[in-house]
């Protein structure tokens, strides 16, 4: 097996206009809203990535058969432009990888013609945020208003970077000479996190001036707000039952 082997599941000639990143991060945000828009957009796989950078472990599929970890570009063909998806199981575990993993997927963009990268992820706060903000960074600085005007805040004021794929595809795509942009959602960091999930999405519908149905994400985030609800209202009870006094 090769360090990372990239196979093509067409003879077809590809384009895409537009890379969306969305691999497993802080509270799943960003894989949250890729799984969502392949789904609404019905996007077709296109590229299997497998690579030696992913955890040494095989995945069980329902029914009891296992897999090894790969990661994927799917592709939706719109009527004006065509965006493609990277997502997947797994980042790299390993520092070299991570470079490794960035400088082959960008291979791919630039063979599909990609003139913009949006990187997609979580940015952990340690707790939970009523009304999540979307930070946004970019690779080059005629792309920050157009973060702002579609809702974004940039991360200038903020500490620390972006670690992974969301950061190095940045940087590494403006070497290429491909435009960057990373939409972070606020997130408490230690939950799957739907509800800023929607808020990314709704943030990168405005950039790409496309709609896409957020009813399921919706729901999704409701679902976790009663969750998190009652593990709240426990947690306050066992507390409480905990108390003692000495009089």
């Amino acid at each position: 097996m090769d360090d990372i082997e990239i196979e093509f599941f067409t003879d077809d000639e590809l384009h895409a206009d537009i890379l969306i990143e969305g691999l497993p991060g802080i509270g799943q945000v960003g894989k949250l809203v890729v799984e969502h828009m392949i789904q609404e957009l019905k996007a077709e796989q296109v590229v299997g990535i497998t690579s030696i950078f992913f955890p040494p472990q095989v995945l069980i599929e329902p029914g009891g058969v296992v897999r090894l970890p790969d990661n994927g570009i799917y592709l939706w063909k719109g009527p004006e432009r065509s965006i493609a998806f990277l997502i997947g199981d797994f980042q790299s575990t390993s520092n070299e990888g991570h470079y490794l993993l960035c400088d082959a997927y960008l291979d791919v963009a630039e063979e599909l013609g990609v003139k913009r990268v949006y990187t997609l992820g979580g940015y952990g706060v340690g707790q939970i945020i009523e009304e999540p903000r979307v930070l946004g960074a970019a690779n080059t600085d005629n792309l920050i208003d157009e973060i702002r005007e579609a809702g974004g805040v940039m991360t200038g004021d903020e500490p620390g970077g972006i670690v992974g794929a969301s950061g190095l595809l940045l940087g590494l795509a403006a070497q290429r000479g491909i435009d960057g942009i990373c939409l972070m959602g606020e997130t408490p960091g230690y939950v799957v996190d739907p509800k800023s999930a929607g808020v990314v999405l709704d943030v990168l519908c405005r950039l790409l001036n496309i709609e896409i149905d957020a009813t399921r994400l919706e729901e999704h985030a409701a679902e976790m707000e009663r969750i998190l609800a009652k593990y709240q209202e426990a947690e306050k009870g066992k507390e409480e039952d905990s108390l003692t006094y000495i009089g």
